[in-house]
């Protein structure tokens, strides 16, 4: 009888916890995401293992696209409600597809740049610029040569950047849009002059006797990811939103307290298990090394528009009007270029100091 007694407590106390579950799991919120495989996805799936999404009672789904264009192509879809993009995309977004930058990913200068062969003519001038004395290649060597690059991406910036640098723009070359993994594999079989990556296809191009022409930092240029929101569902959800910054802004405050070298297995892990790519762990070394994340506070200053446009709006408009400049827009979004907001600050002043990090 005693026997009988007990089964059925453990069988109540069973349902009694699978129900609490089911219902703890049907509090949680779904946050459809979208990302790249790139540095700052890795502080949200962090974020993810860690199980801080639920914590906050979401549960934040990290998608995978190729590039910043097809990010934006899949919003009015529905696919997203926040993604990850270079800051080609996070412009155009907002231009074309009504979407806002309300974080920053990482500064990532150093790890978008265009690599040539080293028997190319391009690699054999150095400084033909003398205030850009890293960078390779002259007007003559380059004018009518084929690149191949991701279109209106952190890549792209970097290739106009290196042919502002030599007085030339995007139509004295020959621009072959494609996508990163192509680009790396094209390259490896010698088709066109050169290519511009982020990393860590960078490295790839570089790790197949690759030389790097230029990368935005040897171009003066500063340049980030940053985090956008589909402007009418954070509007219409700041809370949501505000939480969204809070999961991720714990993953940086964990990545900035401690060294790269302890968080190194995790990135081989990260790329290996959500990208798919098994990199070796020099070649993330670099890639970590060249990627610097922003603390909460920092970032808060730049996104403040209480004394008018913030900083994050000055960099923004200034590299669209380059690219305008460029011939890379439209009559119309040239005239947008001063009157987009591209950013704003409303929802990162939600994301409150101090965050307790589980331990």
């Amino acid at each position: 009888m005693l026997k009988k007694y007990i089964v059925l407590f453990l069988t109540v106390l069973m349902l009694t916890h699978i129900t609490a579950s089911g219902a703890a799991a049907n509090r949680l919120v779904r946050v459809p995401t979208a990302w790249m495989d790139e540095f700052e996805t890795f502080l949200m799936w962090y974020a993810k293992e860690k199980n801080w999404d639920k914590e906050a009672g979401l549960d934040i789904e990290i998608n995978q696209y190729n590039s910043g264009e097809e990010v934006l192509n899949a919003l009015p879809t529905g696919a997203w409600v926040y993604a990850g993009v270079g800051v080609i995309p996070a412009i155009m977004g907002n231009m074309r597809s009504n979407v806002t930058a309300i974080a920053i990913g990482a500064s990532e200068a150093a790890a978008n740049g265009v690599v040539v062969r080293a028997d190319s003519p391009i690699a054999a001038v150095k400084g033909w610029n003398k205030d850009y004395p890293e960078v390779l290649g002259s007007p003559d060597t380059l004018r009518g040569k084929t690149f191949l690059v991701s279109d209106l991406s952190s890549s792209h910036y970097a290739l106009s950047s290196w042919l502002e640098v030599l007085g030339l723009q995007d139509s004295d070359i020959i621009i072959r849009d494609m996508v990163q993994g192509l680009v790396v594999a094209s390259f490896e079989n010698r088709i066109g002059d050169g290519v511009a990556l982020w990393a860590p296809q960078l490295y790839l191009a570089l790790d197949k006797g690759g030389v790097l022409a230029a990368d935005l930092k040897t171009c003066g240029k500063e340049s980030y990811t940053y985090i956008i929101a589909n402007t009418a569902y954070a509007n219409e959800n700041p809370e949501i939103t505000a939480k969204f910054l809070s999961v991720y802004f714990k993953a940086v405050d964990e990545y900035t307290s401690k060294s790269p070298e302890v968080f190194l297995k995790d990135y081989r892990r990260f790329y290996l298990e959500w990208a798919g790519k098994d990199y070796d762990e020099e070649l993330l070394r670099r890639d970590m090394k060249s990627h610097h994340v922003l603390a909460l506070t920092e970032q808060q200053r730049f996104f403040d528009e209480s004394n008018g446009r913030s900083e994050v709006q000055k960099d923004l408009e200034a590299i669209a009007r380059f690219f305008g400049n460029m011939g890379r827009l439209g009559k119309e979004e040239m005239l947008k270029i001063s009157s987009s907001s591209y950013s704003s600050d409303k929802f990162i002043k939600l994301v409150p100091p101090n965050l307790k990090l589980k331990k």
